[in-house]
């Protein structure tokens, strides 16, 4: 009976980590949609937008990409903050490692291409490891299909959609991304870290290159590491029955 019950809970579970995966990949899908019109319209081919796409596989640089070579900038100047901004995708490996490591080698290189902000935040809401590595794996292959499709639909589409940014296409990627953040300030020392992380950026985004305040941002980490480690001692000294040596 017990086990019966486990077996139910963990169906449910799996079918909720499913639906919101499958949530995350339509919202990032339409916001694909936005990324095909501006890149055919900054001079790129249907066949090269799509190819960025499927192997850069991180929005925030593709649109850096894309903007530097839409106001006439060349390729090395687009390349240089796409490729900073792209260096938080090791950040979010290192803090997955607890979650892929147990695959063979060959499974987590391909995995690695599935390391965006949405499978790494989908993995981290979750203490099991198995769950964690469920929703990894969800995530990641729907934004991955999602995100090329939305990119083949607004390139073959182009102007017949309009500016993506009246339709508000430009939106749903950063709130979808601060919906998957929220459960995360449960966490000990997480909103001392997100506000310090918050203030960072907004304090470098005006005189630093495009990625520096996003990267920089990371430093939040350590306030709220040294929160967590204060609210931890906290908690032992206030422990009831607690002695003097």
């Amino acid at each position: 009976m017990a086990t019966a019950a486990a077996t139910l809970r963990w169906t449910r579970r799996f079918g909720a980590i499913e639906r919101d995966a499958l949530a995350i990949g339509l919202a990032t899908g339409a916001y694909g949609v936005s990324f095909g019109v501006l890149a055919v319209a900054a001079g790129l081919s249907v066949a090269q937008t799509c190819a960025m796409s499927l192997l850069v596989f991180t929005g925030a640089s593709q649109f850096v990409v894309v903007g530097v070579l839409g106001v006439g900038g060349g390729v090395l100047a687009a390349l240089a903050p796409a490729l900073l901004l792209a260096g938080r995708n090791t950040l979010y490996g290192l803090a997955l490692v607890p979650v892929l490591r147990r695959a063979p080698w060959a499974r987590r290189a391909l995995q690695a291409q599935l390391v965006i902000d949405e499978s790494t935040a989908m993995a981290r809401a979750h203490d099991d490891p198995a769950q964690a590595h469920r929703a990894f794996l969800a995530t990641g292959v729907s934004v991955y299909v999602l995100w090329n499709l939305g990119t083949l639909a607004g390139a073959v589409l182009g102007g017949a959609l309009g500016d993506p940014r009246a339709l508000g296409l430009d939106a749903m990627f950063p709130a979808a991304f601060l919906a998957l953040l929220a459960p995360q300030l449960r966490r000990a020392g997480a909103p001392v870290g997100a506000v310090a992380g918050a203030a960072l950026a907004v304090g470098l985004i005006s005189f630093t290159p495009v990625g520096v305040p996003i990267l920089a941002a990371a430093l939040g980490v350590v306030p709220a590491v040294l929160a967590a480690r204060r609210a931890a001692g906290l908690a032992v000294h206030a422990a009831p029955g607690r002695r003097r040596a």
